[in-house]
């Protein structure tokens, strides 16, 4: 009784400027105005927002619908970028510019594929790395979260925009997310790694930021490096190599070990090698903790965002790393390490 009546009341409060959780469909989201009222729960208003900046490269992170950090952080990047007061706070002025940077609905429609039901899955992933270096794959744990991913979109979000669906038969149709980036610029000029923002920047060769992410960046225990680096390889589906001496809080094991490629690999789907030995930007295996939580020093994106900034670098890319004050460029030892599939 009292977790059915804790689901009714979470569905009276997921609401935004008077619309209810129960009216968050594709019209709601499609035709949703600005409003200066603050946002209460999921927004249809907010996931057009969060769209039409993942469209534009300034991701906010996992599309929500909700108000983050990641995704103030996104407006002022926007706002930046356009000429506007970059105070992170969504203004009519800022809904104005955002709305007229990409024609066309941000929620459309998708048919699930055999290919997207079919798997392979990694139903149940442990949470330890020494136990993760006994499966063969570590794959999306279910058709859901593979489309989550697809889609850019957290997976409570997209239940609720697909009530009826299970997500497990092919060509059933689901609302989601329009991302629709235009193709990634060929070339950049480099990579800038802000620690004090949490946020990688790609920068054509004037130092204009042609996309910006929100980014998890080393830590108090294991540091990100400074100074400058360079781009050495890009490495799709690569698998992840643990040695002692990183010395990971949590990993008892004194012995290398070795977990198999997957999105759920802890780099993700990606890995940018970079010229400071066993660091590389990279992807992630829970998109919803990116730039709230700390890396093993690495710098860790998104999957989606990670392969996007991996289409634009190529070896010798240049990679600074931004401090918030002065440090000593040596780098600290120990994050982590990946290489293709032998």
């Amino acid at each position: 009784m009292v977790r059915l009546l804790a689901v009714a009341v979470v569905g009276l409060v997921l609401a935004c400027g008077g619309t209810q959780a129960a009216g968050l469909d594709l019209d709601a989201v499609n035709q949703a105005q600005f409003s200066e009222d603050e946002p209460v729960g999921v927004s249809p208003m907010l996931i057009k927002a969060q769209v039409l900046l993942d469209r534009a490269r300034f991701s906010p992170g996992l599309i929500d619908g909700r108000v983050s950090e990641n995704f103030t952080k996104a407006v002022a990047a926007f706002q930046a970028a356009n000429g506007l007061p970059s105070d992170g706070k969504l203004t009519r002025q800022t809904w104005d510019k955002l709305t007229a940077s990409s024609a066309g609905p941000v929620l459309t429609t998708y048919q699930v594929t055999a290919k997207d039901v079919r798997g392979p899955f990694t139903r149940r992933i442990p949470v330890r790395m020494e136990s993760m270096a006994h499966l063969k794959h570590l794959g999306y744990r279910s058709a859901r979260e593979k489309l989550a991913e697809r889609f850019h979109v957290g997976e409570q979000l997209l239940r609720m925009l697909n009530r009826k669906t299970t997500f497990t038969k092919a060509d059933a149709t689901l609302v989601v997310p329009g991302i629709g980036r235009a193709d990634p610029p060929p070339e950049i000029g480099s990579i800038e790694v802000d620690k004090a923002s949490r946020q990688v920047r790609a920068l054509d060769p004037t130092g204009k930021p042609l996309a910006v992410y929100p980014a998890s960046i080393g830590s108090e225990e294991k540091p990100a490096p400074s100074g400058a680096a360079e781009v050495r390889r890009v490495v799709h589906n690569p698998t992840y190599h643990y040695d002692p001496k990183f010395a990971f809080k949590g990993v008892k094991t004194k012995r290398p070990f070795t977990i198999a490629k997957g999105p759920n690999n802890p780099v993700g789907s990606v890995w940018i090698d970079l010229s400071i030995e066993s660091y590389g930007i990279h992807g992630t295996p829970d998109p919803g903790k990116i730039g709230t939580t700390f890396s093993h020093g690495c710098i860790r994106l998104t999957n989606w965002d990670a392969e996007d900034l991996a289409a634009m670098v190529k070896p010798g890319t240049k990679v600074d790393f931004k401090d918030e004050t002065a440090q000593d460029g040596a780098a600290v030892n120990g994050a982590t390490s990946a290489t293709a599939e032998q």
